[in-house]
Parts: structure tokens; C-alpha cells; sequence
């Protein structure tokens, strides 16, 4: 194997890791399944002893090959079961829980939810902005559903198929239909529109490396508006080798109001901060954001509005691999 380390449980990622290399697919089938769902058993317990940052050079590029990896075959995973949501007549999103890992993103979602909560002031955001939705855009749903029910959505991902599906899921449903917009564009190519949330969210796997990451926390950090709030994802311990790390030193600009880890089937650690003014100070965000993000669509990029379209057969589910939470 030659890049691993005599850790046991880095040896057997390692070998998990060889084995999901040559893998001749990533969508979901019996073999991706398996070994996801290994993988993804062997990195959740929490291990203090493990820091993936001190580790060798070698072990260190598998983890990054790793992560790109489990960000391919998340985004499989999620195309394929929003396909089988859409295939229902009524509300697709009468039907989340046919995605075996539904009942995480509840858990995740509320987690998220209680911590904005702590550091709103009793404030309820008027927009929120989840950069890299994807084509599944559980945590968006979930919080509009259940937590923010008044508050406006705006999700932005790269790729136009995923946002093609992800507004199809949910524009059959009457309310979600009206405060849940897509937009398919560069995170880097979005500047003054950044201004108009209350909230950004920015998905684990923006940023696949530490690099990546960086740029992309220090284009938020340029763009949002003083007092808004940015909810990022990270990992720890073994969890690191299935996302980026995110840690405070990274967020320059901003003041890092909580991390959290958990140490249940929950993957990713949650870091909240509030974007601060040149003066080193936080602001509460304007009313009127909600204003300036309704021009989103003339600003800078392309809505995507689009009708159920009712299909008489429903896939089959051929297999799932274990959920890195998104």
C-alpha cells in the first residue's frame, strides 16, 4: 500500500480507499453500496488520537483523493433518488423518506437550526443562501419545511442538471414552490447579491481542499453584508477523511461564534460566525435584504422555474451508498 501509516484504523480506510478507487463506477450498485457504507462506519466513531493534518504527505493525498471521490458518488446518489421523487404524481416532497438517509439531515438540519437560533437574537432570517445545494437540497427543504417557515431560499450549485432536478422536487409543492428559488453559477462569480442574505450556508464539498476552502470563505467574507451569518460544515477526527476541514483560523474576518461536533451517525462538525465590519465589529443585517435578494435573478444568475414533469414509471432502487451528509 506504501502511503499508509501502522494506525489500524488508517490502514483499513486506506485499504477501503484502494478498493473504492477501482471501483469501475460510482453510481449507486450493490458494490459502491458496501463499501461507502464500510467506509463511512469506519471513519464515525470519535477518536481523539486521530489528526489527520499531522499525518504523512502519502496519507494526506488519499485523503484528498478520498474526499473528491465521496463527493462524486454523493452527488450520484442524490441525482438518483431525486429522480425516484420526482416520478410521483403527487408532491415529491410527501416522499423524503424513501432516501435511507433522511432521518440524518433531520438531525443535522435541527443541530443548525438551534445554533442560528442562539445567535439570531431572536431575529428570523428573511433570506437565506445555501451555496451548493445540489441536486437534492435536503437541508434547504428541511429548514424551510420545519424551522424557518417564513424565511426565503435561495440555492446556489454549479452544475445546471442538479439544479434542473432540484427545482423540479420541489415545484409541485404550493409553499415551498414560492420561497425556494435556484440559481446555477460560480459562488465566486456572485458578488453584491452575496449582500442580500441574512444567512449563508456554504456546503462541506465547496472547496474540496484546504485552498479551495479558503477562497471560497475569504470571497464570502469580502461580499456579505457586516452581521450575516455563516453556517460552513466541517469534519473531525476520522470523519476528516470523508470532508475538508474548516477551522476558525480560516475564517478571517469573521467571529467564530460556536463549533460543534458530533459524535452521533451525524458526520459533519457545524461552525457558525458572523461576518464582521471593518472595525472588527458585528452587525445585526439589514431589514431590507430581502430586497436586495429578490434581484438575484437580473444580478447574476439563471433561475431555473420548472414544472413537474409526471413520469408513469419509478425507478427502482438499485442501491445507496452510505450518506456523506451535504
Amino acid at each position: 500500500m506504501g502511503y499508509c501509516q501502522d494506525d489500524q484504523l488508517v490502514n483499513t480506510i486506506c485499504d477501503l480507499y484502494d478498493k473504492i478507487s477501482k471501483l469501475e463506477t460510482l453510481k449507486p450498485c450493490e458494490d459502491v453500496d458496501t463499501l461507502f457504507k464500510q467506509l463511512v462506519s469506519t471513519c464515525i466513531p470519535p477518536n481523539p488520537n486521530i489528526d489527520v493534518t499531522k499525518m504523512s504527505q502519502s496519507v494526506q493525498e488519499m485523503r484528498s483523493n478520498l474526499i473528491k471521490i465521496c463527493g462524486e458518488a454523493e452527488g450520484y446518489l442524490e441525482h438518483h433518488f431525486s429522480s425516484i421523487l420526482t416520478s410521483f404524481e403527487d408532491n415529491p416532497l410527501h416522499h423524503l423518506d424513501l432516501f435511507p438517509y433522511y432521518n440524518n439531515y433531520l438531525k443535522l438540519s435541527k443541530l443548525e437550526f438551534d445554533l442560528l437560533d442562539q445567535n439570531l437574537n431572536g431575529s428570523v432570517p428573511k433570506t437565506v443562501a445555501f451555496i451548493g445545494s445540489g441536486p437534492l437540497p435536503l437541508t434547504s427543504v428541511v429548514l424551510a419545511s420545519f424551522h424557518l417557515k417564513d424565511s426565503i431560499f435561495h440555492n446556489f450549485d454549479i452544475d445546471a442538471s442538479a439544479n434542473s432536478v432540484a427545482a423540479r422536487l420541489v415545484s409541485s409543492d404550493p409553499d415551498l414552490s414560492q420561497r425556494m428559488f435556484f440559481h446555477t453559477v460560480d459562488v465566486m462569480d456572485v458578488t453584491e447579491s452575496l449582500k442580500g442574505f441574512d444567512v449563508v450556508f456554504l456546503a462541506a464539498l465547496v472547496g474540496m481542499d484546504k485552498k479551495e476552502k479558503v477562497k471560497v470563505i475569504e470571497h464570502l467574507e469580502k461580499h456579505m453584508s457586516p452581521g450575516a451569518l455563516l453556517m460552513l460544515r466541517s469534519a473531525h477526527g476520522p470523519r476528516a477523511f470523508l470532508y475538508p476541514i474548516v477551522e476558525p483560523c480560516d475564517l478571517q474576518g469573521f467571529q467564530v461564534l460556536s463549533v460543534y461536533h458530533p459524535t452521533d451517525e451525524v458526520i459533519n462538525s457545524i461552525v457558525i460566525s458572523r461576518k464582521l465590519d471593518g472595525d472588527g465589529n458585528g452587525h445585526v443585517a439589514h431589514d431590507d435584504h430581502i430586497d436586495q435578494a429578490s434581484d438575484l435573478a437580473c444580478n447574476c444568475s439563471k433561475i431555473h422555474v420548472i414544472m413537474n414533469k409526471k413520469k408513469n414509471i419509478i425507478e427502482e432502487f438499485a442501491g445507496a451508498n452510505e450518506e456523506q451528509l451535504t
